[in-house]
């Protein structure tokens, strides 16, 4: 099959409306319009969400708690992957952006405890689950959580 003998499929392509043509078209007169009312006239629109002045969907369902405008995003970085580091290397948020391990715009980094580590690092970080904790001090390695501003 080239480019040239491909074809759209059955109903993927629909004739326009041709509104206004004659009442022998099905779309004369009113045009698909219906009788007076808002939506017969020229310019009519509704906001979305509009239900005919019936109290909209949105503003019928309760809000419960509360979504901070600001929230901080930290990005995950497994503890397997620090093992390219060399021993007694400070492990810092900026160094693992340099390195490529941490990307995103996201404002911190998390350690996670996926992965093996066998050397000892000193690493700072924004968040560091239990799992990471336990694993980089069990390779003779420091946790510190510093905290994001």
């Amino acid at each position: 099959m080239k480019l040239h003998e491909m074809k759209n499929g059955k109903g993927a392509r629909r004739p326009r409306k041709r509104v206004g043509r004659g009442m022998g078209s099905g779309m004369g007169k009113t045009s698909g319009a219906g009788h007076k009312g808002q939506m017969a006239r020229s310019g009519h629109k509704h906001k979305a969400g509009f239900e005919g002045g019936q109290m909209k969907l949105i503003r019928r369902i309760p809000k419960r708690g509360f979504t901070k405008p600001n929230p901080i995003t930290l990005v995950g970085v497994n503890v397997g992957a620090l093992e390219c580091f060399d021993n007694g290397t400070e492990v810092t948020a900026v160094l693992l952006r340099k390195t490529g391990l941490a990307k995103g715009s996201r404002q911190g980094v998390k350690i996670l405890g996926g992965g093996e580590l066998t050397k000892k690092l000193t690493v700072k970080a924004q968040g560091i689950s239990q799992s990471a904790k336990a694993k980089i001090e069990q390779a003779g390695g420091t946790c510190e959580q510093v905290v994001l501003r």
